[in-house]
């Protein structure tokens, strides 16, 4: 099936930083799944979008963990 014009404005992925990266409409479904924060413990330093997207960016491109863009957090 071709790309129709529709589509392609849908699946666009310009904007991004990687075309890895989630859109904010990818990111509202999976939000829900990541564990929430803690009330106890050692608050979080990194945000779960970016880990989610550093995992999506190995996925893709096959790289190594130490070979990640420096915009990633470690």
């Amino acid at each position: 099936m071709p790309w129709t014009k529709a589509a392609r404005l849908q699946y666009q992925r310009s904007g991004l930083r990687y075309t890895s990266d989630l859109t904010d409409a990818e990111w509202a479904l999976i939000a829900w799944k990541m564990p929430p924060r803690q009330r106890l413990g050692r608050p979080r330093e990194v945000d779960l979008r970016e880990i989610v997207q550093a995992i999506f960016y190995i996925l893709s491109s096959g790289c190594q963990w130490r070979a990640l863009p420096k915009e990633f957090p470690p």
